[in-house]
């Protein structure tokens, strides 16, 4: 019979046996997948403005190259919503007094 105990060099030899830590992947040249960006959008209360603004959503799910059509739309339809605003006729001035004889 044998009195001989492990050491504690005997864990790092048991270490040393393990398979060794795999070899970093090679880099990939190929573009990342499309993610989101995580940028809020807060709502401004006027529905035509926000429903351009939540079209900036569409951007997140398409490849920098398809960004521009998009951003191109949203810029046209809160051009077009700024355009509508000037056009609104306003109210006829109410006269500050009468002008009665």
């Amino acid at each position: 019979m044998s009195d001989w105990m492990p050491g504690p060099d005997t864990a790092q030899r048991g270490e040393a046996d393990a398979a060794p830590p795999a070899a970093p992947s090679a880099p990939s040249f190929d573009p990342a997948p499309p993610a989101p960006l995580g940028v809020a959008r807060t709502p401004t209360g006027h529905a035509g403005v926000d429903a351009r603004l939540e079209r900036l959503a569409d951007a997140d799910h398409l490849a920098a190259d398809g960004h521009t059509e998009v951003y191109e739309d949203v810029h046209r339809g809160l051009r077009d919503e700024l355009t509508a605003l000037d056009a609104r006729t306003a109210p006829a001035p109410t006269p500050a007094h009468d002008n009665r004889s």
